[in-house]
C-alpha cells in the first residue's frame, strides 16, 4: 500500500509546478562535526524526501590496470549487506524486498568524478526512519559477496563483448583515448582490467574513498533543518568512525592536444560514425555560462543549431548532428558527432569542421544568441519542477562548490552573456586546427 501511495504522489508531482521553480531557493548549508557537508532545501509540496550523497570516488580514481573498479564497486553495493550486532545479513533479494515493503528506493552508481548514493522515501516519520536506517546499512556495511562478483563480472564482460561489435562503441572508445591520452577520463574498462579486480580491491577502494568527512549530502523534501541534519547523520552512521581524511592525491590534468589526429577505422556498417573534438574545460571555469549558451547555437539546440542547418538541412548528410561540452572536475571533452552514409563521411566531416572554424572565428549573431537565451531561460523552470530534479541541481551546487544562490542568479547571469563573450570563450577553449577526428565505418 505504501508503494502505491508513493506512486500516486509521484504522479501528482508531475502535474504540479514546483514551488522552487517559481521563487527563490533558500539552500541551507552546514558542516557536521564529522566533516560531512550538508546542503538542504525544504520543499513541502509533497511528503517526499530525496537524498543524494556524493564522494570523490568516480572512475578518475581508478588505477589504470583496474579500469572499471569504481563502477563495479558501486554496482556491488546493492548486492548485500553484512551482519552487524543484532542486524542480520541481507542478500540482494532480501534488500529488494525490504525496499519494496517500504515503498522507497535506494541506488548507488559511479561516474567519471563521483560515486553517488540516492534515497527517495516518504517523509512520514516511521517510513523515513526505516528507509534511512536501511540506506545507512547499504552505505556502511556492504558485504561484497564473492560469488555475486564472479557472476557480475561474467555479465559485464559479456556486455563489453557485445558492445565491441557496434561501431558507436568503437568510435567512442577511440575518441576518448585520443582526447584524454593517459589521463583517467580516457581509461577503458576491458575484460583484462576486470579480471584484475577482486573483492579485496573493492573493499580497499571503498574504505579509502567513502568516509563521512569526504561526503557532500544534498537533501530536498518535507523536513526542517533539524530533521535534515538527523537524516544526514544517520545515513553515514554505519561507516567506520575515525576514518583517515588526508587529502586524496591529485588527479592528473587533461593535456591539450599538440596536433590534429585522424583515426579511420574500417567497419562493415550501414552508417559511418563520426566524432570530432578535443579537451574542453573543467566545470570550475568562469567561461561555463558563455560556453553553455554558445554551444546551444553551434550544435546543442537540436534542429535550430548551425550544425543542423549546414549538415542536415542544406546538404542532407546526416539525420542529426550535435555538439557539446562535458566538463568535470578535470577538463571534459568538447565533441561534435553524427552518423552518415559511409560514402558521404569525408564530405560531412569537412562541412562540420568548416562550421566550427567559422563559429570559433566569428561567434554567434545577435539573433542566434537571443534565440538561444529565450530557449534556455524559458526552459529553466522545467529543470526544477520536481524533488528529484531539484536534488540533482542542489547536488551539482554542492559538488562543484558553486554559490548557494546559483539557481536564483542563473537567469540573470545567462542574460548578461554577450555575443562577444561567447566568441572570446570559444576562442580560449577550442583550437579547430588541433581536433581529433574519429571515423568508424567510412569507405576508403
Amino acid at each position: 500500500m505504501e508503494k502505491r501511495t508513493l506512486r500516486g504522489l509521484l504522479a501528482a508531482a508531475a502535474a504540479l509546478a514546483s514551488l522552487a521553480a517559481q521563487a527563490a531557493l533558500p539552500i541551507q548549508h552546514w558542516t557536521q562535526p564529522s566533516g560531512a557537508k550538508v546542503y538542504f532545501v525544504a520543499v513541502d509540496t509533497l511528503p517526499i524526501v530525496d537524498v543524494q550523497i556524493d564522494f570523490d570516488a568516480g572512475s578518475r580514481r581508478d588505477p589504470a590496470a583496474q579500469a572499471g573498479l569504481a563502477d563495479v564497486t558501486a554496482g556491488m553495493l546493492e548486492k548485500g549487506v553484512a551482519a552487524r550486532g543484532t542486524d542480520p545479513a541481507l542478500d540482494e533479494n532480501a534488500l529488494g524486498e525490504a525496499w519494496a515493503d517500504l515503498g522507497a528506493s535506494f541506488g548507488a552508481g559511479a561516474g567519471g568524478d563521483r560515486m553517488s548514493f540516492s534515497l527517495r522515501t516518504l517523509s512520514r516519520p516511521d517510513l523515513l526512519d526505516k528507509a534511512v536506517a536501511l540506506a545507512a546499512r547499504e552505505i556502511g556495511e556492504p558485504s561484497f559477496p564473492p560469488e555475486v562478483w564472479r557472476r557480475e563480472r561474467e555479465r559485464i564482460v559479456a556486455g563489453i563483448k557485445e558492445a565491441n561489435t557496434k561501431p558507436g562503441t568503437i568510435a567512442g572508445r577511440t575518441f576518448a583515448k585520443d582526447v584524454y591520452g593517459s589521463q583517467p577520463y580516457g581509461y577503458e574498462t576491458t575484460e583484462q582490467t576486470l579480471a584484475r579486480v577482486e573483492v579485496a580491491d573493492m573493499r580497499s577502494f571503498y574504505a579509502r574513498h567513502i568516509a563521512p568527512c569526504r561526503a557532500k549530502i544534498s537533501i530536498v523534501g518535507a523536513l526542517d533543518r533539524a530533521q535534515a541534519d538527523r537524516v544526514a547523520t544517520a545515513m553515514l552512521s554505519r561507516l567506520p568512525a575515525g576514518s583517515d581524511c588526508q587529502p586524496l592525491p591529485p588527479v592528473p590534468e587533461v593535456e591539450p592536444l599538440k596536433a590534429a589526429k585522424v583515426d579511420r577505422i574500417p567497419f562493415a556498417s550501414a552508417q559511418a560514425h563520426v566524432l570530432i573534438g578535443q579537451p574542453g574545460y573543467a566545470r570550475s571555469d568562469p567561461d561555463h555560462f558563455a560556453l553553455t549558451l554558445g554551444n546551444y547555437v553551434l550544435g546543442g539546440g537540436g534542429f535550430v543549431s548551425r550544425l543542423t542547418e549546414e549538415v542536415r538541412e542544406k546538404r542532407g548528410l546526416a539525420y542529426s548532428v550535435y555538439s557539446g561540452f562535458s566538463p568535470g572536475l578535470n577538463a571534459g571533452a568538447f565533441s561534435m558527432g553524427f552518423q552518415t552514409r559511409p560514402d558521404q563521411a569525408d564530405e560531412a566531416v569537412k562541412v562540420a569542421r568548416a562550421v566550427l572554424e567559422k563559429y570559433v572565428a566569428d561567434g554567434p549573431t545577435a539573433t542566434e544568441l537571443q534565440a538561444a537565451k529565450d530557449n534556455l531561460i524559458g526552459g529553466f523552470p522545467l529543470l526544477l519542477d520536481s524533488n528529484r530534479k531539484l536534488v540533482g541541481n542542489v547536488a551539482n551546487i554542492a559538488w562543484n562548490d558553486l554559490p548557494l544562490d546559483y539557481l536564483d542568479t542563473w537567469t540573470a547571469r545567462m542574460n548578461a552573456i554577450t555575443a562577444a563573450d561567447v566568441k572570446a570563450a570559444f576562442q580560449r577553449k577550442l583550437q579547430p586546427e588541433r581536433m581529433v577526428t574519429v571515423t568508424v565505418g567510412a569507405r576508403p
